[in-house]
């Protein structure tokens, strides 16, 4: 039984999931707050394009943000869908997120307009906005289903507007990569049906 996950019930699952994700987004407002009392200092974790030296800061930019507007912006849909992807194990969900936070920080370095400083959490929302809109549909569970519909129905118009090249003061470079990595991670850790 190597490799999987305790077996713990749904509510053990449910109070590891949301002291995880409460955790983690006290640690988002924990470091604007250090970045905003040291001179914006953290802001240089962002991530510059194409600069080979940028290319350590690919992880730390999804937790990094420009402002207190900024974090508070990811904060709710951060806490609300990690919760629910958490849900499904906290290993499985280490590597939905690692995957979504690496994809999406290549990505942006790849891609991103020259002279541009990109970081935050926005990537990793729209990343677990799309594994919880399509691993419902990829492992075929009813739940899954309807979960993803209801997060589609919550969040799917402010989804497609962060997708907007319009959205000059956004990366929707990086909102679309996130998007796209979420989607691959519900198809390389869906669960298996047992028969």
């Amino acid at each position: 039984m190597s490799g999987t996950e305790p077996e713990w019930s749904q509510a053990d699952r449910a109070k590891a999931a949301a002291k995880l994700m409460v955790g983690w987004v006290a640690l988002l407002w924990v470091l604007e707050v250090i970045d905003v009392t040291t001179g914006h200092a953290l802001d240089d974790f962002g991530i510059v394009p194409r600069r080979a030296s940028e290319l350590v800061d690919v992880v730390p930019a999804a937790f990094v943000h420009f402002g207190f507007a900024h974090v508070a912006s990811n904060s709710v849909p951060l806490l609300v869908l990690g919760f629910l992807a958490a849900l499904g194990g906290l290993r499985r969900f280490a590597a939905i997120c690692a995957l979504i936070i690496v994809a999406d920080g290549l990505g942006v370095w790849l891609v991103s307009p020259a002279h541009t400083n990109t970081a935050g959490a926005s990537g990793l929302v729209f990343g677990l906005f799309g594994f919880l809109v399509a691993a419902g549909l990829v492992e075929r569970r009813p739940l899954g289903v309807l979960v993803g519909l209801l997060v589609a129905a919550i969040w799917g118009g402010s989804i497609l507007l962060g997708l907007s090249p319009a959205q000059t003061h956004i990366s929707w470079q990086g909102h679309l990569i996130g998007l796209a990595a979420g989607v691959a991670a519900a198809f390389l850790f869906r669960r298996r049906t047992t028969t």
